[in-house]
């Protein structure tokens, strides 16, 4: 951090006497830091460790006094729907973050959710101590109380005040604010009359006895809906779209089955119901006391002329549950912020590194970065954010400190291995499916890999740039759903939703690792002219391995022997192991040995354990 001042002139001071004009000078202190993030809720600390971890300058602001303020308020009914699974029967910390959806990474195994509730869905307060706790025992850098407006980026380096008059400015720039602006629709009338998710009472008493209408078909609808439809008469729900439960879209921002009960009542026909219809076509009209859905083309009668018309009659309350925004206020009017494209609106439009499109050097972590895998993978939530922040974090250190994507270097006589390791724990590419991958690069000595983990896939045209790592024939490891099984009318549950056959790998439907081997690295135009059902552009050799009810790709005829030769097929090599015995036979009558015997037994490490006998004996004696 350093402290920099900046003269401004202020405005002259006439005197009449003597007629002397005199202007002061005011020196304003304008604090300094390499990287400013926006935010100190769940992504702004995991950049942050990141950041701790590294020693890097940096600050995070927060607007309020606690760390994750956007938890104290939300969700309404405070129950969380990510996955706190306590006991998995493994003991491996890596494959356990695969079913722990609130924790954030870190080397302290204190801070796990496990260790705060044992609740399968905490309460959200407990997810406030949790990150509070997070922040102070890794030591990470929070400013609080600090509301950052003005953003703009002048001569390379963005500036900003705090609205008290401290000024700031900061050579990078991460916005890790979320989306936490109710979305309130301006093109329908009479929504003064409407409750806000955000100012819905959290007592169902409150609505004893009445009629509801709720306004939204997400999580945040069908909470409110939970909460009070055992005390109202009826509830009713309208949204644009067909329901779509995450259970067949396998999207976990879709609707989730802790909170589906009104689809209980609705289909067993107690009184509650759930309609599509497009608001932007009706108005709400309070008359009597009463609130009435009415279409804009009727303007004579509160009530549509239709007497079968579902909505016809009033309500008591109508609340609106219309998920959130992007909140761009903290930006001067000279910053532009290109919103994100059809579905994906709210989030502001970035690139696949997390930069802004509009602005250099300014980056975005955690939710808002949900417009590149929106409806697709886990990237709007902890679970999947976490990860993307480590990979932001990681093309950051290339691209401005030369630190290189972390990496390993082995034989290839451990790929399979090594492989089989990460397919069976690996949390980042299973909860980032499609998002995040694994890179193998194969060296040109042809007996070495360079192993790169949860890299962003949509980059592997860019793989050297973003890396650090120089690149032409990889093998990209990506976790993925069969093309066709996931949508909101799919039947997931239908009798042959899975295949169990290794030759009929490629017809997987459940999440399973796929393998895609590239002579040459992807083109940018390879990247942009792939199939939109594609993930990545048609490969030189490409291997499914097939899905596993338990998740465990181990076995030896379904998922090794079948990974082995697709390994031997792009190295050109038998990748075998071979007893020292069957190596010296093989050295004797061959003029080519298989990899395992020329990297063990032909450098004299096959040798080693009669060596070590004959050594042992040989000493034994002497001590005798």
């Amino acid at each position: 951090m350093t402290l920099t001042t900046r003269p401004y002139q202020c405005p002259l001071t006439l005197f009449v006497f003597l007629t002397i004009f005199t202007t002061c000078i005011i020196s304003s202190p304008t604090i300094h830091h390499d990287y400013c993030v926006i935010g100190a809720g769940p992504s702004g600390l995991q950049l942050g460790y990141y950041l701790q971890q590294k020693n890097r300058d940096y600050v995070i602001f927060e607007r309020s006094n606690v760390s994750g303020s956007f938890y104290l308020k939300y969700p309404r009914h405070r129950k969380l729907i990510s996955i706190n699974k306590r006991n998995t029967g493994k003991t491996n910390k890596e494959f356990n973050m695969r079913h722990d959806w609130n924790s954030l990474l870190s080397h302290d195994d204190s801070l796990l959710m496990r260790h705060y509730s044992k609740e399968l869905f905490p309460h959200a307060d407990v997810l406030v101590k949790y990150l509070n706790d997070y922040k102070e025992k890794l030591g990470i850098k929070v400013q609080y109380n600090t509301e950052i407006r003005n953003i703009e980026r002048k001569e390379n380096q963005f500036t900003m005040d705090d609205g008290n008059g401290q000024k700031y400015t900061c050579s990078k720039l991460v916005v890790a604010t979320g989306i936490a602006t109710p979305n309130v629709p301006q093109n329908v009338d009479g929504m003064e009359h409407v409750i806000g998710y955000e100012d819905v009472s959290i007592n169902p008493e409150d609505f004893e006895g009445q009629s509801v209408l709720i306004l939204g078909r997400g999580n945040a609808a069908f909470e409110t809906a939970d909460a009070i439809y055992g005390n109202t008469n009826v509830v009713h729900m309208v949204g644009r779209s067909r329901v779509r439960l995450s259970w067949s879209t396998h999207y976990v921002g879709d609707l989730r089955a802790v909170n589906n009960g009104l689809l209980d009542t609705y289909q067993l026909k107690s009184l509650d119901g759930v309609l599509e219809a497009g608001l932007e076509e009706v108005k709400i009209v309070k008359q009597n006391g009463k609130l009435h859905l009415q279409f804009k083309e009727d303007e004579e009668d509160p009530v549509f002329s239709l007497d079968n018309f579902a909505l016809r009659d009033p309500y008591d309350k109508v609340i609106r549950c219309l998920g959130f925004t992007f909140d761009k206020s903290i930006f001067n009017n000279k910053t532009v912020i290109t919103p994100g494209r059809g579905r994906a609106k709210k989030y502001p439009k970035i690139n696949y590194n997390y930069e802004s499109v509009d602005n250099p050097g300014m980056f975005f972590a955690g939710t808002a970065t949900h417009s590149l895998d929106f409806r697709k993978s886990a990237g709007g939530f902890i679970h999947g954010f976490r990860y993307t922040a480590r990979a932001l974090h990681n093309l950051l250190e290339w691209r401005y400190h030369q630190v290189p994507w972390p990496f390993i270097t082995a034989p290839v006589t451990q790929m399979e291995s090594t492989i089989l390791k990460r397919l069976n724990e690996a949390s980042g590419t299973y909860q980032m499916f499609g998002i995040l991958g694994d890179v193998i690069i194969l060296k040109d000595n042809g007996v070495e890999f360079v192993y790169l983990e949860d890299y962003p896939i949509n980059l592997l045209d860019e793989l050297p740039q973003r890396s650090g790592h120089n690149a032409t024939r990889i093998i990209a490891i990506v976790m993925e759903y069969g093309k066709d099984f996931s949508g909101p009318g799919n039947d997931v549950f239908r009798i042959n939703r899975a295949t169990g056959e290794p030759a009929e790998a490629h017809h997987s439907n459940f999440l399973h690792p796929v393998l895609y081997y590239y002579d040459k690295l992807p083109t940018e135009q390879d990247m942009k002219n792939k199939s939109i059902k594609d993930l990545l552009p048609h490969p030189r050799l490409l291997h499914h391995i097939v899905e596993d009810f338990l998740t465990s790709w181990d076995g030896w005829t379904s998922h090794l022997l079948p990974l082995r030769r697709f390994l031997e097929e792009v190295l050109d090599q038998d990748l075998r192991s071979y007893f020292a015995e069957t190596c010296m036979k093989l050295a004797l009558t061959h003029t080519n040995v298989p990899l395992s015997c020329q990297m063990d037994f032909m450098e004299g490490q096959g040798l080693v354990p009669a060596y070590s006998l004959a050594q042992l004996a040989k000493d034994s004696k002497l001590l005798i």
